[in-house]
């Protein structure tokens, strides 16, 4: 409901932007007003934007839920043997990234 009511308030504001910025003639000693009338109707369709396309983040909080943790790198399938000299020698394998999931 809150996503539609957003979405329709967006559309009413570019209306009204729109319709303000056509109505006042083009004149020499005006143009600072129209700009920045423009820009305020430009900076607050961003901001209305990005709340109503905010997402929900409650999955986080929620104890009976599943969510993805924080990205893990290493390698995977490698085979590592000590040579005659004591070092550790790895070979093979593929160095890849996953997300594990942690449940509460």
């Amino acid at each position: 409901m809150m996503k539609k009511l957003m979405n329709a308030l967006m559309a009413v504001a570019l209306m009204a932007g729109v319709a303000v910025s056509s109505v006042q003639p083009a004149e020499a000693g005006n143009g600072g007003r129209v700009a920045a009338g423009v820009a305020a109707g430009i900076i607050g369709l961003g901001l209305l934007g990005a709340y109503g396309h905010a997402r929900d983040r409650e999955y986080y909080r929620a104890s009976d839920r599943c969510y993805p943790g924080p990205e893990e790198c290493g390698w995977r399938n490698r085979h590592c043997f000590e040579n005659r000299w004591g070092d550790t020698v790895c070979r093979g394998g593929r160095w890849t990234c996953w997300r594990p999931t942690y449940c509460d």
